[in-house]
């Protein structure tokens, strides 16, 4: 039985644009990381709003085992066929149940045994849907009877909320990740308890924007404070994610590193 589970997580997906470089990249870090589990976040796919079938396909070929979401997932009526046809797909677990699709999954790594993953959203500043926190506990309650590891996706506007969710459930799973504002930080660390924690992991997506969406538009909508329709930037793509190595045994992070690819230098250019 191996000692180590390999995961890796891919930051939101924006457009086209970000799904083309997880296609383009993804090979490589696969082989330079020796990857067990891959894990990607695809709330924003489909012009920034949800996901496509054509998209998820495409993810899934690629060898992605779990694509999690977020708010802005709901914004496509075509997914609720989606995530109730695709166990993979996940939506937040603490939207009220009679929702479609489901918030949690076991990936079957084989003679490792089973990784559990997990999709939290925040309520701060965002839909005061059901609290994460006890969505939390109740989840990692029923997979612990089957998956030493478990790998969170918390969904979150407000760092602290990310945060306070790192610590609540340190040393009850093996990695909490924090996804939605798109701009990655610099925290990322094992708790005292053994989960790897990062705060935000960072959009995978066009870089020459303001967090994927057209400059102009952006800029506008700061000055004016009236609406203008957002559209997907295109240029400067770059994929952010973080790499874990997980003790099988105990479900423990030994090492965490987080990762913009292509890196920027000190002046913004590609490195």
């Amino acid at each position: 039985m191996p000692t180590t589970i390999n995961i890796l997580f891919i930051g939101d997906l924006v457009g086209n644009a970000g799904v083309d470089a997880a296609a383009m990249f993804l090979p490589s870090f696969k082989e330079k990381y020796k990857v067990d589990v891959l894990i990607v976040n695809g709330e924003n796919a489909m012009d920034g709003k949800s996901i496509s079938a054509a998209q998820l396909n495409r993810l899934f070929d690629l060898g992605v085992h779990v694509v999690t979401t977020g708010n802005h997932v709901w914004e496509r009526w075509h997914i609720r066929k989606l995530l109730d046809g695709n166990p993979n797909l996940l939506r937040p677990a603490n939207y009220p149940k009679e929702n479609a699709g489901r918030g949690y999954t076991l990936i079957d790594t084989g003679v490792a045994g089973k990784v559990g993953v997990v999709n939290l959203q925040g309520r701060v500043f965002m839909f005061d849907i059901d609290c994460p926190f006890k969505a939390a506990d109740r989840i990692v309650a029923k997979l612990r009877d089957e998956a030493r590891i478990i790998f969170v996706d918390m969904h979150a506007e407000a760092t602290a909320e990310k945060i306070a969710m790192g610590w609540y459930l340190d040393g009850r799973v093996s990695a909490v990740v924090g996804t939605h504002t798109h701009v990655q930080t610099a925290d990322a660390r094992i708790l005292p308890g053994g989960t790897g924690y990062i705060t935000d992991v960072g959009m995978t997506g066009p870089y020459d924007s303001v967090v994927g969406m057209r400059k102009d538009i952006a800029i506008k909508r700061f000055i004016m404070q009236t609406p203008h329709k957002y559209e997907i930037a295109n240029n400067d793509v770059h994929m952010c994610g973080v790499f874990l190595k997980v003790e099988a045994a105990t479900g423990k992070t030994i090492h965490i590193e987080s990762f913009v690819y292509p890196e920027f230098n000190a002046h913004g250019e590609n490195n």
